[in-house]
């Protein structure tokens, strides 16, 4: 089999080529490789599809800067939604297969009930927008495809929330943390694998094609998690400064921003569970590891 793979360089690309590579062959290509695996430039972008001819591709590539979208919603569009529909259609002619990451955001935020793959959508900002339309711009293609929505994605590798997290617990003596957003810290790691076993499920059963939801199990808030970071770095014997009891939850409206964030991030995941028979770990096993990682360099 041979696997294409945009957005090598991301998290998850860096992942995915880990766990796509016992699959078969991976080309795996970032914005700046040759050939074209630019997403600005939508026709380059299929003209390499056809050129290579893979059985599957894998597109971990998308615009992510959540408020940069309000004030450059085209660029975030043909990122995420109009070059995912020009691969569809690529793939849709070569009769492979696409595995797309969607978002959490494609929902509004309201309640408190996890999100099924079948609750009605209605994105609250330019990003959640951009996401929405290449999913549906995926379907309308008729390629055979997977879709996982997810959220919260972290790694050790690059920026995180941990990782900014631990930086400001050793230089504060306080800290103020939102606790009126939900949702579950989920492992790039742990998505990458999920995708490779469900890849191979569906390569050998096509019902198994569709939109599923795909994150770690549990919930928390942006303040428990910053609060279980800090705790766990402050028993590996991390110099942290601030006190347990100084980390201080706020709302949402404490940190005002250009893109309105949704409250309710939890996503159900029996779907992905039961068509493919995995047991996905809580959020504190991954961000754990990632700690140690982290902690021990």
């Amino acid at each position: 089999m041979r696997i294409l793979l945009f957005g090598k360089n991301g998290q998850l690309g860096w992942e995915l080529q880990r766990s796509l590579a016992p699959l078969g062959e991976v080309i795996a290509l970032g914005t700046h490789d040759q050939p074209c695996a630019d997403f600005t430039r939508p026709s380059d972008v299929a003209a390499t599809v056809r050129a290579l001819a893979p059985d599957v591709i894998v597109n971990a590539a998308a615009y992510t800067a959540v408020d940069k979208a309000e004030s450059e919603p085209q660029v975030a569009s043909e990122v995420n939604a109009v070059t995912p529909g020009v691969l569809a259609e690529a793939v849709a002619g070569l009769g492979a297969w696409l595995v797309h990451y969607s978002t959490d955001y494609v929902f509004d935020g309201t309640g408190v009930t996890p999100w099924r793959e079948d609750s009605p959508t209605n994105p609250v900002n330019e990003y959640g927008r951009s996401k929405l339309a290449g999913e549906e711009n995926i379907r309308a293609s008729g390629c055979r495809h997977l879709i996982f929505r997810t959220s919260w994605v972290y790694a050790a590798r690059g920026g995180n929330f941990a990782k900014t997290m631990l930086k400001l617990a050793q230089e504060r003596d306080a800290l103020k943390v939102i606790d009126d957003q939900f949702g579950a810290p989920t492992g790039a790691d742990l998505l990458a694998d999920i995708t490779s076993h469900a890849l191979r499920a569906v390569m050998n059963d096509e019902a198994f094609a569709g939109t599923y939801h795909a994150v770690a199990a549990g919930e928390t808030n942006w303040h428990g998690y910053a609060r279980h970071v800090i705790a766990r770095a402050r028993a590996a014997g991390v110099p942290v400064k601030v006190a347990d009891d100084a980390i201080q939850a706020v709302p949402t409206s404490e940190f005002p921003t250009p893109a309105r964030r949704p409250a309710n991030s939890r996503l159900d995941t029996h779907k992905l569970r039961n068509a493919f028979g995995l047991h996905l770990p809580d959020w504190r096993m991954g961000v754990d590891r990632m700690l140690t990682e982290l902690l021990e360099k």
